[in-house]
Formats: structure tokens, C-alpha cells, sequence
């Protein structure tokens, strides 16, 4: 949920690691590749926010009408409320995970709807797919590569780290079965022993994306690059998950 005051959600826009920025808010995590060839953005946020993202693309030296791919973790409105109003200003595909077509189907009609293993490619940035749901029925966590010089880092998003929509009070709002929380668990093993080497947070405190951001200017050594942080991550969701579930018991 948004702040009350819009002002409240500005973070301060920056080149992550080489060729990724981050662009996005407090509660709306949006990032940008530049591939050389066009950029691709992940998850335009909130329609509320889009002026904020907008003004922070600018900012960080790239233009939003050079974007070419738009791709959507998943469903939710913080991840693709703005979508419509980035395509009045770009003519970029969209993606989003085939069973998350019904989430977001009465505001708008993603180009390619994505599929486990499915790869893109812009530029010199290749995006591998593989279908994680729990958070969402479509959710897709993304491997993709990062240049930075002549260096390449291994990225990697897990699409829908969310457990809000786990807990016993949004399951039965939403007449979801308790079966999710392991669905959640195993996509989560399933992506485990991916080899990583740069954590993009899916929201800001995946990552600790706003103090890192702060951090970059001081440190000898990027914060972004941390090749054990991607599994210590994903183990505090498999951890949130069980305590989720005994305190149901």
C-alpha cells in the first residue's frame, strides 16, 4: 500500500551495476536494462506512481522512449498498474506469465504471455524465465545477465517474494486453498541453486536495494555484487513460509 503523502515514496534513482538501474519507489520496485540495442524495464509500478518513475528514468540519463520490452514479474497492480500509461509514450512489447492473464485482463492485453524457460533476448542482455507461482498463479522469476565493462554478473529476481498472500486471512478473502504456501515453497527450491551473483530485489526490502543505493558512492566494493546473498534470501522465505504455517496450527 502506498504512503498517504506520494512524496514520501521518492528514492533517490541510480545505476545499480553496470548496465541496471533502479527507477522505481518505496513500495513499487521498477528497474531498467540497457542493452545497447533498447532498454528493457521490469515492473512500471503503481498508474498513482508513474509520474515518479517517469521523472527517475529520465534522471539516471536514459529515455523512456527508447523502451522495448516491458516485462511483468506478475499480476499485482504495484508491479503493472502503470503499464497502459508507459505505452502512450512507447511502442514496447509486454510479457507476463500466462496464468496471470486474468489478474490483469480488465486494464490491459500483455503481447507475449510467458511460458517456464522461455528466453528474450535484446541487445546484449538475454532474460530466462522459469515460472515460480505461490505469490501468484503466474509468477516468473528472471535470470538475466548484467555488463558492466568488460565484466558480466550473473542476476537473478525471484518474481513474487511477497508471503503476504500466504497468511489465513488473505487465503480465505480470497477463497485461496492453504495448498499455496507449499506451491510457494517448492518454486522457491526450485530456483535455489541458481548461481547468482546479483540479488534484484522484486521489492525494495528483498535486497535492501535503498540502503545499498546509499552505500555505492562509499564503498570500495559494490553492495549489489554479493554471490551468497541470493540463497541466504530465498532461505528467510522458505523460513517466513513454515512459521506462516505453525502459527495456523
Amino acid at each position: 500500500m502506498l504512503y498517504e503523502n506520494i512524496k514520501d515514496e521518492f528514492i533517490t534513482p541510480s545505476r545499480l551495476i553496470g548496465n541496471l538501474y533502479f527507477v522505481g519507489i518505496h513500495h513499487a520496485s521498477t528497474h531498467i536494462i540497457d542493452t545497447g540495442e533498447g532498454l528493457i524495464l521490469i515492473d512500471p509500478g503503481y498508474e498513482e506512481t508513474f509520474h515518479i518513475v517517469l521523472n527517475n528514468i529520465w534522471k539516471v540519463g536514459l529515455n523512456p522512449e527508447d523502451i522495448k520490452y516491458i516485462v511483468l514479474t506478475h499480476g499485482h497492480l504495484d508491479h503493472t498498474g502503470a503499464t497502459n500509461k508507459l505505452l502512450e509514450i512507447t511502442d514496447a512489447t509486454t510479457f507476463l506469465g500466462k496464468y496471470d492473464l486474468e489478474k490483469v485482463q480488465s486494464y490491459m492485453t500483455p503481447d507475449v504471455l510467458l511460458e517456464d524457460g522461455d528466453v528474450i533476448t535484446l541487445g546484449n542482455t538475454s532474460m530466462r524465465f522459469v515460472h515460480t507461482p505461490g505469490h501468484t498463479p503466474g509468477t516468473m522469476s528472471l535470470f538475466f545477465n548484467i555488463t558492466d565493462g568488460e565484466k558480466t554478473y550473473k542476476a537473478g529476481m525471484f518474481g513474487g517474494a511477497g508471503h503476504n498472500t500466504l497468511v489465513k486471512a488473505y487465503l480465505e478473502k480470497h477463497n485461496i486453498s492453504r495448498d499455496v504456501r507449499n506451491t510457494f515453497r517448492e518454486s522457491i527450491l526450485k530456483i535455489k541453486d541458481e548461481d547468482v551473483e546479483v540479488l534484484v530485489g522484486n521489492h525494495v526490502g528483498n535486497n535492501n536495494t535503498e540502503g545499498k543505493i546509499a552505500m555505492l558512492s562509499s564503498c570500495e566494493k559494490n553492495p549489489f555484487i554479493d554471490p551468497a546473498e541470493w540463497k541466504k534470501f530465498l532461505d528467510s522465505r522458505i523460513a517466513k513460509v513454515d512459521e506462516i504455517i505453525k502459527n495456523d496450527e
